[in-house]
Order: structure tokens, then C-alpha cells, then sequence
């Protein structure tokens, strides 16, 4: 199951799903999907060399809400998800809380091995790692807010 994220001046993303990884999460994710729910979103946490996040705020920085799901990685008891956080892989962003992810979401910009078992991935983007790269060098601030929204377009299913 593949995915597109278009990304506003930086181009588009194809990522592949692992529900098989993480069922739930993937389930969630193409719910918020075919509801259009980050449509006009943003990149709002960037780290070069670390991850690019989304999918939680507006370009004025107006937090849209979807519900918590389940936590489905080995350190909450989901061991069936071995998924590494490696270049590319697709990762739902959560609180210190184990089953508070909803709708944000990393990109791993390269790999970190000390998420591994403690958050869920749930896929990997297949093209359009150079857009993974050019977001992750942009201007931010000190709490790691670009300068200059990044806007996601548009996330779309593919070939279905």
C-alpha cells in the first residue's frame, strides 16, 4: 500500500505502509488521509539529521486534534512491530504518554536507532528522499520551528 505527500515548493514523497507492522496506526493514518485532515498542514519540527514532524498544526500554528490510538511498539508490549528508524522510515510522534500518538507524524532524515521499540513506524518512504533532505535544511528556530511554513499539500492513497 503506497502514499503520496506533497509538500508545497519541495515536491512530492511516494511512502509504502506496513500495516502488518502496525495495523491500528496504519488504519488511523489512512483514516486521517481519506478525510483530507492534512491537507494544509505543516512541518512544524525539523532536525537535520534526525527527523522532519507533521501532520499537527496549520501554518499559523493552530493545533488541529484527531483522537490517541494504541501504541504499537515493543516497549508498550507490541512486539510484532521491528520496524528500525532508519533514513526515511515513517513514525507516528506521541507524548511521553505510550498510547498518546493521533495524527503527528516523523520522517527520519537519517537513522536513530534510540527510537527503535519505543515508537511506532508504521512505513518508509520508496522516492522522493531529496525532498525528506531539502525540508530538513531549512531555517528554523531555536525550538526547531522552520522559519518558513512547509506546507504538506496534499496526502493522497496510491493505486487503489
Amino acid at each position: 500500500m503506497k502514499i503520496s505527500i506533497q509538500v508545497r515548493d519541495y515536491g512530492t514523497m511516494i511512502a509504502e505502509l506496513y500495516p502488518e507492522k502496525a495495523p491500528q496506526t496504519v488504519e488511523n493514518f489512512l483514516g486521517l488521509i481519506d478525510r483530507g485532515f492534512f491537507d494544509g498542514l505543516i512541518f512544524h519540527r525539523i532536525i537535520a539529521g534526525f527527523m522532519i514532524q507533521g501532520g499537527g498544526y496549520d501554518e499559523d500554528m493552530r493545533h488541529k486534534d484527531a483522537p490517541s490510538i494504541y501504541g504499537e511498539f515493543a516497549s508498550n508490549g507490541f512486539a510484532q512491530n521491528d520496524l528500525r528508524h532508519t533514513r526515511g522510515v515513517l513514525s507516528m510522534a506521541r507524548t511521553m504518554i505510550p498510547n498518546s500518538a493521533s495524527s503527528q507524524f516523523f520522517i527520519m532524515h537519517d537513522a536513530a536507532p534510540h527510537l527503535d521499540g519505543q515508537y511506532a513506524g508504521f512505513g518508509c518512504v520508496i522516492e522522493g528522499l531529496d525532498v525528506v533532505d531539502a525540508i530538513a535544511t531549512v531555517p528554523t528556530d531555536y525550538q526547531d520551528c522552520p522559519r518558513f511554513p512547509v506546507v504538506i499539500e496534499r496526502i493522497c492513497r496510491l493505486g487503489e
